[in-house]
């Protein structure tokens, strides 16, 4: 999904991006289930865009979020947000991308990207 945002960092060092700017940030969000639902999915695309997307787009993530927005901080929160959600990658511009995998995600589930 792609949400619209602004963001300012409060950094340990000089930096621009300690000004605010904004991003069209391309969210991908990965689900896992032991068993299907009734419903034939993991869980609703459409639930996981009304809870992330409904929230963030076009908003003031250092107003929305009560941690400091990086790219790296708002994959974690998304992943928490959704129950069935076991990874997100978040690419905040090309070539500026972070992945969060959570803890208790085996090891043989697929990552996105190989290093």
């Amino acid at each position: 999904m792609e949400i619209a945002g602004c963001h300012r960092l409060e950094l340990s060092y000089e930096s621009a991006c300690s000004r605010l700017h904004g991003h069209n940030w391309i969210v991908t969000v990965y689900c896992r289930a032991a068993t299907l639902n009734a419903d034939g999915m993991v869980c609703d695309f459409k639930h996981i865009k009304d809870r992330i997307h409904g929230y963030l787009d076009h908003g003031n993530f250092n107003e929305l979020l009560p941690f400091n927005p990086t790219a790296e901080n708002l994959a974690r929160w998304i992943t928490q947000q959704i129950p069935e959600c076991y990874m997100t990658a978040v690419q905040e511009s090309e070539g500026n991308s972070a992945i969060y995998v959570a803890d208790d995600a085996p090891a043989h589930l697929p990552h996105p990207f190989s290093i």
